[in-house]
């Protein structure tokens, strides 16, 4: 489990081909400061576990087919820097919200508003996934926690989410540009609600 506050931006600097896998190499030294082979870690909100923790703060993982076609993580030889995020422990503070790490899908960019103090961002994204999410409500973005500011439908549905400068700084959501896909986990809350409620 995560919370979505992002520790740290890597970057991918190996992609090598399995059968129906790629293997990454991620450099993070901050994530790999006390990780071991089998722990967790969240690449842009996609729980993965590490394989080998090399020298200079990189590690390896593998991602299976299934999740690249589910994720962002098919572009990541254009779009190389990362979110990540070592799982919680028992004795840290819960920032952001709760985070599984399995990424329902992906959004699009459609347009950013910067302002002052802050940008607002709009994601289109699969109707599917409209349902569970609520205004006020909490979203995973890249692996990043954030709270939606609006809602709406155009030719498709959208959110919305307010990005502060901190977020901006030190997650890679100040670089996807319009048009650009992100990795959108709602909240798993919602989805247990809509399960209960439908069982007879």
């Amino acid at each position: 489990m995560f919370t979505g506050i992002v520790e740290e931006v890597g970057r991918v600097v190996e992609k090598s081909d399995l059968p129906d896998a790629v293997r990454l190499r991620i450099r993070g030294p901050v994530v790999t400061s006390d990780a071991s082979p089998g722990d967790s870690i969240a690449v842009n909100g996609v729980c993965l576990t590490v394989v080998q923790v090399l020298p200079d703060g990189e590690f390896t993982t593998d991602v299976m087919a299934e999740t690249l076609n589910r994720s962002t993580l098919r572009d990541v030889d254009e779009r190389p820097e990362v979110n990540l995020e070592r799982a919680v422990t028992v004795d840290r503070r819960l920032g952001g919200h709760i985070v599984q790490g399995h990424v329902d899908g992906t959004g699009r960019v459609v347009s950013r508003t910067p302002s002052e103090h802050w940008e607002i961002v709009r994601i289109a994204l699969p109707v599917d996934l409209a349902r569970y999410v609520v205004e006020k409500g909490s979203i995973a973005v890249d692996g990043v926690s954030l709270t939606v500011s609006g809602l709406g439908r155009d030719e498709q549905d959208w959110f919305e989410v307010s990005l502060i400068p901190t977020t901006l700084t030190e997650t890679t959501l100040s670089g996807v540009s319009v048009g650009g896909d992100v990795n959108v986990e709602v909240d798993v809350i919602a989805k247990y609600v809509e399960r209960l409620l439908s069982r007879p």
